[in-house]
């Protein structure tokens, strides 16, 4: 038994951006599955690589909660990756009684979306990007197209007016980045309550307006906070997951080889870059309220333990033909606190790559793929851009 010493690998570097895959393979073989990593320059925690180790923490909130307030009680007010991870009156930052009571409201509101309506809805608001660069025969596809879909699909499932959504979408991007965190960490909090409030006075046939319903009774404060939380996962990681499923659609003569936009390709890209490269390739933090024991192994009381979904699911000692081919991955995190909505990013991400590619068969990049740039930060897998051209083409109909 021992205490996780060694350098630090720092997460936030566009190094470690640039090629992560290559951090997990030689930390593995350095510390086995527990890496010490730095978050951010003076914010050291642990990161877990291995995938057997993962589902236990995962499995085991008594020891791994996901409360994080005594850690954050020593963190200064500016450190960047605080807006991502402090405290906040939601079913991610919370444990026990609290996290369930939150967890089922967040479940009311999402249990309620229709699927084959919510299909529509992606589709509409996908034909009406397409519209918008068809004829150009160029486009950003992250800029273009998969912020603006994600951004657009979560604001009708929440109900919240335009004006609301751009100052939400605002102060969100900022607490992602971590770049004037602080500030947009306020600018969203103000844009939920705003939308809170609105649908107080204007209930309607949307998750917020669910929430609000829920017998759990929650506050405005309480409210502002799930739908902080909603917004974190359907935007941000939804972007990601569609923009990393067209490239591997576009670079690889496995997908080349097959019909683009076929149905049965974008599940199986949609698979393997849950597998290879999930969204938030590292999260589901939890903070140890006492030092614990795991693999021979002391982890110190209060400093985040991070779960590198993407290093688990490509760990060597589970990718067998038994894991093959299969979603035993874990992108959408494990036990209690697991996404809640995954069928429904899968829906939105799958809708996305086809309606692109039905419109735009000829789709390619306009550079090479090794010189596309991945965003830094130590959650996301997250480019920064993905320039393509095509044949232009004339506006698609409008769906009805």
């Amino acid at each position: 038994m021992s205490e996780l010493v060694g350098t630090r690998v720092p997460m936030y570097t566009p190094e470690f951006a640039a090629d992560p895959h290559r951090v997990y393979r030689e930390t593995r073989e350095r510390y086995g599955s527990l890496v010490p990593v730095e978050l951010a320059p003076g914010v050291p925690a642990t990161l877990v690589v291995g995938y057997r180790t993962a589902v236990r923490i995962l499995n085991d909130p008594e020891r791994f909660p996901a409360d994080p307030r005594a850690w954050q009680a020593g963190v200064p007010a500016d450190c960047p990756v605080l807006p991502m991870m402090q405290w906040r009156p939601n079913a991610l930052r919370n444990a026990g009684t609290e996290h369930a009571r939150y967890r089922q409201t967040n479940t009311a509101g999402l249990t309620g979306i229709d699927h084959y309506g919510l299909q529509g809805t992606v589709e509409r608001v996908a034909v009406s990007l397409i519209n918008s660069f068809c004829a150009a025969g160029s486009a950003d596809l992250v800029r273009d197209y998969a912020f603006p879909l994600a951004f657009r699909v979560l604001n009708q499932l929440l109900g919240c007016p335009v004006e609301i959504a751009a100052q939400a979408a605002e102060g969100f991007r900022a607490v992602f980045e971590g770049v004037g965190a602080d500030r947009g960490n306020k600018m969203l909090i103000d844009a939920l309550l705003e939308l809170t409030q609105h649908k107080r006075a204007h209930p309607g046939h949307d998750v917020t307006t669910r929430m609000l319903h829920h017998p759990a009774g929650l506050t405005d404060t309480e409210m502002v906070h799930q739908l902080a939380t909603l917004y974190g996962a359907g935007i941000e990681p939804q972007q990601n997951l569609i923009v990393n499923a067209i490239l591997l659609l576009l670079v690889d003569d496995r997908f080349r080889g097959s019909a683009l936009g076929g149905s049965l390709s974008t599940r199986e890209a949609l698979d393997e870059v849950l597998f290879d490269d999930p969204p938030m390739a590292n999260f589901c933090i939890s903070f140890p309220p006492r030092a614990v024991l795991i693999d021979d192994c002391w982890l110190p009381a209060h400093q985040p333990v991070v779960i590198s979904m993407a290093a688990c699911n490509t760990d060597p000692a589970i990718r067998t033909a038994e894991f093959a081919g299969n979603r035993s991955h874990l992108a959408w995190g494990a036990g209690p606190h697991a996404c809640p909505a995954s069928s429904l990013a899968y829906l939105i991400a799958q809708e996305a790559v086809d309606q692109l590619l039905d419109a735009l068969p000829e789709l390619h990049l306009t550079i090479p793929a090794t010189e596309l740039t991945w965003r830094p930060g130590p959650f996301h897998r997250a480019l920064l851009s993905l320039p393509v051209a095509f044949t232009p083409a004339p506006p698609l109909p409008e769906p009805h």
